[in-house]
């Protein structure tokens, strides 16, 4: 008999609660993560450096780890390894552009909103993953919700929008991908961390550094040391970390399943800060998608970790 088997309910249960733990406070810090650089590259920062701020601060703190793992860890392999660097530097710079094109009500729900979406669909196509109707009825309400929140502007606004639209998707396709890539990759989330921050470190610093420096000599340090605690420590480490964490637990399409929480939290904390108030669709919209969650991630089925 297995050691699962003689386990007790209750130690078999705790690896899931850690898991949706890590699942929940991951979104909360995508959603300050969303709020401050929607902010940032609108206000004070360029991308790039943003970015920079973003990599940095894991690539140093987590460089024990990258120097004992290497730039190229062995037996993870070329397509594995693009997934996972395909979450940094080019997910961050996709991402932070179309944030400057789409107004701040639309990058929840095209973003987390629709990661969810992406995984599922890859591990359906690429991997063969099956999901039950229970969790596809949960991904349509995510889908109808994220069309509610996005409103008007979403599907028919001609001002130049689309091209954010566009943009935020192809991050969030990224997203997906960095999902089952890391599921995949025989890595820890720290080494993930540690293997992601560094490579998009190198990659930003010439493109952002220059940026940095002009910005702190125009006296914005404050906004700076704020971004690097959010975007570097925050959503560089803290953030994967618990995401990796919650794939280990719960598996890829359900730790995925929980990322349009976001978008409810990324509208409160928009209020105070943005003064943006969602309108009665865009509540509608919210209360639809947070119920295609429950219903996603499979809590009220038997589908296995995907």
């Amino acid at each position: 008999m297995s050691d699962l088997a003689l386990a007790s309910p209750q130690a078999q249960t705790r690896p899931a609660l850690i898991g949706w733990l890590a699942a929940f406070a991951t979104v909360t810090i995508w959603a300050v993560w969303a709020v401050a650089t929607r902010h940032a590259v609108t206000h004070d920062l360029p991308p790039a450096a943003v970015g920079l701020l973003r990599f940095g601060v894991p690539a140093l703190l987590l460089l024990p780890i990258s120097w004992r793992i290497g730039l190229f860890p062995k037996n993870l392999g070329f397509l594995k390894g693009l997934g996972l660097l395909g979450s940094g530097a080019p997910f961050f710079l996709i991402v932070a552009l179309g944030m400057q094109f789409a107004p701040a009500a639309e990058i929840g729900p095209l973003l987390p909103g629709t990661m969810p979406l992406f995984v599922a669909l890859i591990g359906w196509l690429v991997f063969g993953e099956r999901l039950g109707r229970i969790r596809i009825a949960g991904f349509a309400l995510i889908l109808i919700g994220v069309v509610c929140i996005g409103g008007y502007g979403l599907l028919f606004a001609g001002n130049g929008t689309w091209r954010g639209h566009v943009l935020l998707l192809a991050g969030a396709c990224l997203w997906g991908i960095y999902t089952h890539a890391y599921r995949r990759s025989g890595l820890s989330s720290l080494q993930a961390a540690a293997l992601i921050g560094l490579w998009s470190f190198l990659v930003l610093l010439p493109l952002g550094a220059p940026s940095l420096v002009h910005a702190l000599d125009d006296g914005l340090a404050g906004s700076v040391i704020l971004q690097a605690v959010v975007q570097g420590f925050l959503s560089g480490v803290a953030g994967i970390v618990l995401y990796g964490i919650a794939i280990d637990r719960l598996g890829a399409s359900r730790a995925a399943a929980v990322s349009p929480l976001s978008i409810v939290l990324a509208a409160l904390i928009a209020i105070p800060v943005l003064g943006e108030i969602p309108d009665t669709v865009a509540l509608t919209g919210i209360t639809l998608a947070t119920l295609g969650v429950v219903l996603a991630s499979g809590v009220f089925g038997s589908a296995s970790k995907g």
